[in-house]
């Protein structure tokens, strides 16, 4: 029997690395940090590095970047690789703590251009962080794109506010509509777990 796989990796794409180095350390408001993700999102799409997704983790009062993720699931193979699993991945590694709520951090937030897909919503509610912003959570997505985000619970909301995760929603809510539009006419892949690319 061939050996079994032991590990695999999720990493950002090189011009992300190379593209934060030059970023700012702060980001002291809600809108320069969702445009922030939404310009990293058209640069993956751009540079054919993943979907059009993105995500960033700050210190929500002071808003110091403390990670930064986007959609990697095509060029690296894995469905697991969406932006915000990368995100939160990453702040946890960074902070050696898988609990981003833990006793002496600083309350953190997740910024993403769009609400959560199902799994990226246990991942947020599991993550410690305390606030979650994003673009918008209507049907637009799905029907732009042709991706399934799968069956997110009509109470999500509620969800959050029951472990004291703050959420808001509309923050640049226009520029993500245009990229999953752009997206949705580029013909470039998308993947489903049920009967592969578009519907």
């Amino acid at each position: 029997m061939p050996a079994l796989p032991t590990s695999f990796t999720l990493d950002l794409p090189d011009w992300l690395t190379d593209l934060s180095a030059g970023l700012p350390a702060d980001f002291p408001t809600l809108p320069q940090r969702m445009a922030l993700v939404n310009d990293l999102a058209r640069r993956n799409v751009a540079a054919g590095s993943g979907g059009p997704f993105a995500a960033a983790v700050f210190e929500r009062d002071r808003g110091r970047l403390v990670s930064l993720g986007v959609n990697r699931v095509v060029p690296l193979g894995l469905s697991c690789a969406h932006a915000e699993v990368m995100a939160l991945s990453l702040a946890q590694q960074a902070l050696g703590s898988w609990d981003l709520g833990a006793p002496g951090l600083p309350a953190h937030q997740l910024v993403v251009n769009w609400r959560p897909c199902a799994m990226c919503f246990g991942a947020t509610l599991w993550s410690g962080v305390v606030d979650l912003v994003i673009a918008g959570d209507g049907p637009e997505l799905e029907s732009l794109t042709g991706f399934d985000e799968g069956p997110l619970p009509a109470t999500w909301p509620d969800e959050l506010r029951q472990r004291r995760i703050a959420l808001t929603v509309g923050v640049g809510r226009d520029e993500a509509v245009a990229l999953f539009a752009s997206f949705g006419r580029s013909g470039a892949p998308v993947y489903n777990g049920r009967g592969g690319g578009r519907r």
